[in-house]
């Protein structure tokens, strides 16, 4: 076992090496800085004498739980990343706290960020979650990071919605990759709402897939200036915006067609049967055409619909017997002998 103590930080801060006219206690007082990253510290001691402590790195060891930072009321930066930390606590008391990272934890939620009013970057990606969980968040932690919060990366934490994250209305960065997001309905609903946007990572996501799933959200976010690693043109951006707009005219100028249980359809026979064909139910919301129904036979056809269906099943046979061959008139004039001409029948 690691313990992170001012004994530990006297004995290797060149810092107080270096001073050999201060005492130790005013060398560690006047520390600003300090780094022991990848240390195998698994706890931290009370370090309250180094009370002028702005950025602490202690990524990339085996801490599993935030403690004893409560006097470091300066601290601006601390590195965090690669521990074994499980819950966020014991940070309220830290007001002027602005870069916080917490990557590759085991943290489930992000709670306990109410004091931290000054913060702006928060790094959550790539925590290990137990099987079928996915990172939450904490309503007041995100109400406290409301108008603070501009950079946030919450990337392959199995996240599948962001409304949620709505309510930080200063986001300018966010990278959300290798998640489960899906629909973009959900993403037009968030980003509608995110007015200093301009980049957005969502690499990796099943939502990418979409059909014209770039091109809607350069139109929805205005500001947005990276997406996904790409740079957006101004140029294509006013194509797309020109294209919508030429759209949504077109869809106002078109009148609507509005099927009722009133409304008058062409009556339409079946000359083979003498039903009437008449249009099903119709259904508003289809996309489909109305089909047609075959009524029952009770309901016939006008008289001339009969008529012709009387005379379509007339034998030709027995009107051929009444015809005869009338022998041939003389040729029209103009035409050869041995030309050929028309032949005329006449009924008996």
């Amino acid at each position: 076992m690691v313990r992170l103590t001012v004994e530990l930080i006297a004995r290797s801060s060149n810092y107080v090496k270096n001073r050999k006219d201060e005492s130790v206690l005013q060398c560690l007082k006047k520390i600003t800085h300090l780094n022991f990253s990848n240390k195998n510290i698994d706890e931290i001691d009370d370090l309250s004498l180094c009370r002028n402590l702005t950025v602490l790195y202690l990524y990339d060891n085996r801490i599993n739980q935030i403690r004893n930072l409560g006097f470091a009321s300066n601290l601006s930066h601390l590195y965090l990343q690669n521990n074994a930390i499980s819950c966020i606590e014991n940070l309220t008391s830290l007001k002027r706290l602005e870069k916080l990272y917490l990557s590759g934890n085991c943290i489930t939620v992000v709670e306990g960020l109410e004091g931290c009013e000054e913060l702006r970057e928060l790094h959550m990606e790539s925590q290990r979650l137990p099987p079928g969980e996915k990172l939450l968040f904490d309503p007041r932690t995100l109400h406290s990071l409301a108008k603070s919060l501009t950079i946030l990366n919450i990337s392959n934490n199995h996240i599948d919605e962001l409304k949620d994250l709505a309510i930080l209305e200063n986001i300018s960065q966010l990278v959300a990759m290798d998640n489960h997001l899906r629909e973009i309905e959900d993403l037009e609903s968030v980003l509608s709402q995110w007015r200093h946007l301009w980049r957005l990572d969502l690499r990796g996501n099943p939502v990418c897939q979409a059909p014209k799933y770039r091109d809607k959200l350069i139109v929805l976010s205005q500001h947005l200036e990276i997406l996904d690693g790409k740079e957006i043109h101004d140029m294509a951006r006013q194509f797309l915006m020109n294209w919508k707009a030429s759209k949504d005219a077109k869809k106002k100028s078109k009148p609507a067609i509005t099927m009722t249980e009133h409304t008058v359809y062409p009556q339409i026979y079946d000359v083979q049967t003498a039903n009437a064909l008449l249009p099903a139910s119709y259904d508003h919301t289809s996309t489909e055409k109305p089909k047609y129904v075959i009524f029952s036979k009770t309901k016939q056809c006008p008289r001339r619909v009969q008529r012709a269906q009387e005379r379509r099943h007339i034998n030709v046979t027995d009107d051929i017997r009444h015809l005869v061959l009338k022998p041939p008139q003389t040729a029209p004039s103009g035409t050869g002998a041995g030309e050929p001409h028309f032949l005329t029948y006449a009924a008996l």
